[in-house]
């Protein structure tokens, strides 16, 4: 990986508040468990605007959702993911003047980002008012070694003075939630959702305990200063606030270091916290910090070796994909009790909440180049399937399981039910992403175990949610991806998902059953071959709406009866719409937030032919205004498939680099990981064709006219596969494992090693 690949710098830095806010979010260090904004240390002057935030991956507390109707069914309180802790807080004193970059002189400044070594770092020359100059080195790094440590490394070099040198650490429990009223993405109320229960101080080491108001849950964080020469250290506890003080002196041209850990422990996964904390804390102090930094270039060494996505020819888009990659390991949990928040661990934009982002646009990544961590993905569904049960229940289904819109424990968070519950659809993408799994791993023993129990269980909803009229399967009253188009019938995304789930359940019954397999989980659930039956059938009457005179798939029953909305004369500062518009207004005109018909044009393409996709293709196109962040990578891998090259490119470009140059001007609130791993896809599925599908592994590659090349690496039953793209041709390498049968551009061929194959 070369240097202008793997690292991301901002020189001069500018202390304007937007771009501070911003870059708290793109700086951010994060590895799936912990999170943490990119705060300055001595914060910012009084009256600016910060979201300063340290998160675990769920770890949540719950928060009233008042409702106007009081109607049957209607969340009226959500979880919401928490600010657990401050401990960025160091303060810098040079004699009796404390650093502050908005103060005095700042001669030089910069951030950067390294994406192969895994930390963030900050460098500024300053000047003091009484004209001492320091040099001052930043490193903070949350560890994919030890998932419960960050670390800041504090180094100050005296450049023209001697004197005494003072640091003042904070370590502090009671902290809130950002809160923006105006904006329907992050949380609308400030509540005071954790509440201070002790404070210690163990060998120098605060350790302070804060129970959640509502939750029952707690959560433990650590910390421990170390200084790396001689000074007088105080630590006290003030008010449930830990404030370490460490005094020295310093020489001219010598350099002091003040490393700080923090560890986390949290009650979802430990039964003490407390004490889990300690003992993470006494793991931390147990290796060196360069032993700790090692150990996080030997993670990511062998993580970009697994991923290893390069394009050549356009460093500027290079860049922005690795920083996309590397933003979706550190989102990603490592356990069953996560998933892969909205926004990651990076801010509090849909307050932390799961939705289907993770299986349609996250997991696929994770799925090609790292199967464990898929299969953890669905582990956690799995963990949550009771309470989709009782979801079922509560929207009035008498057998099988609907997973909520939104949630991080498995209740429902979705206040609005017309653009979240009704997204039925939901069950439709995990059981999708099922499949995906297993036809990347052909892992059987998962699907026995707990995959296909996820499948029957939702598979229950769509006989009980459809009917048939005129001998053909209806789906009425739900929404589709599109949520500028609500509460509508036979939606042609949620048909397609639910005939390709229907389908595959009925698939994985047979093949349980060829294993001898299937006894367990058909005696746990009362799972019959009639069941079954009544599934195929379902699947093979599915109506999938089509319009003779435009020959393209309709959106849903009514779409095309709807005025067009004339996205071209909006004016721009109407955009988003949601923002602007009421959704009825909305819901009156044939306008798309995001990808539908589209996305199922991508993900279940074999449904239609390849004439009423580029129709559709063109026809929504017009009407989508791409307000969400999850849509023009789909679009790019469509237009990829039709042979639009220089639309996939354009759609591409924009996906790409929404977050690290801030396209959508939201990527303060945090990060889209969704939109992260579709720019991957729009390269492996889009550029590159890939497709797994019973027969095998498909791909049929293309290369944009900006690109010299491109490659990447995938995992497939257990194989590891290289494939490059150039000028002329199509080079795939058997890196690792047995020998595969592969498709490209149509015709099979058996990789022992490699195959060299001209590019069409």
């Amino acid at each position: 990986m070369s240097n202008r690949q793997s690292i991301y710098e901002i020189k001069d830095l500018s202390l304007n508040n937007e771009d501070l806010i911003l870059n708290e979010t793109v700086f951010h260090n994060a590895n799936g468990y912990i999170g943490v904004r990119s705060n300055f240390e001595e914060g910012y002057p009084e009256g600016f605007d910060s979201i300063r935030g340290s998160y675990i991956n769920g770890f949540y507390d719950i928060a009233q959702m008042k409702q106007a109707e009081k109607l049957y069914g209607f969340v009226e309180e959500k979880q919401t993911m928490l600010n657990v802790v401050d401990s960025q807080s160091i303060y810098l004193f040079l004699d009796d003047e404390p650093f502050n970059m908005f103060e005095g002189t700042v001669m030089e400044s910069s951030r950067w980002l390294n994406m192969s070594e895994g930390y963030t770092a900050r460098r500024v020359v300053w000047r003091s008012p009484k004209g001492k100059e320091v040099e001052i080195i930043i490193k903070r790094m949350t560890s994919f070694y030890q998932l419960s440590l960050f670390t800041i490394e504090y180094s100050v070099k005296a450049l023209n003075f001697e004197g005494n040198i003072t640091f003042k650490s904070n370590h502090i429990g009671e902290v809130m939630n950002y809160c923006n009223p105006e904006d329907p993405r992050v949380a609308g109320e400030s509540f005071r959702h954790l509440f201070p229960h002790s404070a210690k101080i163990i060998e120098d080491a605060s350790f302070i305990v804060t129970h959640t108001s509502k939750s029952g849950l707690a959560v433990c964080t650590g910390v421990k200063n170390c200084l790396s020469k001689t000074g007088v250290m105080d630590v006290c506890i003030e008010e449930h606030k830990a404030i370490c003080t460490i005094e020295s002196n310093i020489v001219c041209n010598e350099t002091i270091t003040l490393t700080k850990y923090t560890v986390f422990s949290d009650s979802i996964r430990e039964q003490d916290c407390e004490q889990k904390a300690m003992e993470e804390m006494d793991c931390a102090l147990s290796l060196s910090l360069e032993e700790h930094y090692k150990k996080q270039r030997e993670y990511l060494t062998d993580y970009w070796n697994q991923t290893s996505l390069e394009i050549e020819g356009d460093d500027e888009l290079s860049l922005a994909v690795r920083y996309n990659l590397y933003q979706l390991i550190q989102s990603v949990g490592k356990d069953e009790h996560s998933n892969i928040a909205a926004k990651g661990l990076s801010g509090e934009g849909y307050e932390g909440h799961f939705f289907w982002d993770t299986e349609m646009y996250i997991q696929p990544f994770f799925t090609l180049t790292n199967p464990k961590i898929a299969k953890n993905l669905i582990e956690y569904r799995y963990s949550i399937l009771e309470e989709a049960r009782e979801n079922a229940r509560i929207m009035g289904h008498k057998k099988g399981a609907l997973y909520p819109w939104r949630t991080i424990n498995g209740k429902e968070c979705s206040g609005y039910f017309p653009a979240g519950t009704a997204q039925y659809h939901i069950n439709g993408d995990i059981a999708y992403s099922i499949v995906q799994y297993y036809l990347a791993t052909k892992d059987m023993d998962f699907i026995a175990g707990k995959a296909g129990e996820i499948i029957f269980e939702t598979a229950r909803l769509w006989i009980d949610v459809g009917n048939y009229v005129n001998d053909e399967f209806h789906i009425n009253g739900v929404t589709g991806p599109d949520e500028y188009t609500c509460m509508v019938n036979n939606n042609y995304y949620t048909n397609s998902s639910a005939k390709n789930h229907l389908n595959w359940a009925a698939k994985f019954y047979h093949l349980l059953d060829e294993f001898n397999l299937l006894k367990p989980v058909a005696d746990k659930i009362d799972l019959s071959q009639s069941e079954i039956e009544e599934f195929k059938m379902a699947a093979e009457k599915m109506f999938l709406p089509y319009d003779e005179k435009l020959k393209i798939n309709p959106q849903d029953d009514s779409f095309l009866q709807k005025k067009m909305w004339d996205i071209k004369n909006t004016p721009k500062e109407k955009f988003p719409l949601l923002l602007n518009y009421h959704p009825l207004h909305l819901y009156r005109y044939q306008v798309c937030k995001q990808a539908d018909t589209v996305l199922a044009h991508f993900i279940f393409e074999d449904d239609e032919k390849i004439e009423t996709i580029r129709n559709s293709f063109l026809y929504y196109e017009k009407v989508t205004t791409h307000d969400s962040s999850l849509s023009t990578c789909i679009y790019s891998i469509v237009a990829s498939k039709l042979g639009m090259e220089e639309k996939a490119y354009d759609y591409f470009g924009d996906s790409a680099k929404l977050d690290l140059f801030n396209t959508h001007h939201n990527t303060k609130d945090g990060i889209h990981t969704a939109n992260m791993g579709g720019n991957y896809m729009a390269v492996v599925y889009g550029f590159a064709g890939l497709r797994l599908k019973e027969s095998g592994l498909f791909l049929s590659p293309s290369l944009p006219k900006k690109w010299s090349g491109y490659q990447f690496k995938v995992t497939f039953e257990q194989s590891q596969i290289k494939i490059e793209v150039t000028e002329d041709m199509c080079i795939v390498t058997l890196v690792s494992g047995d020998e595969k049968v592969i498709h490209v551009y149509g015709r099979e061929y058996h990789l022992k090693d490699t195959i060299s194959i001209e590019r069409i």
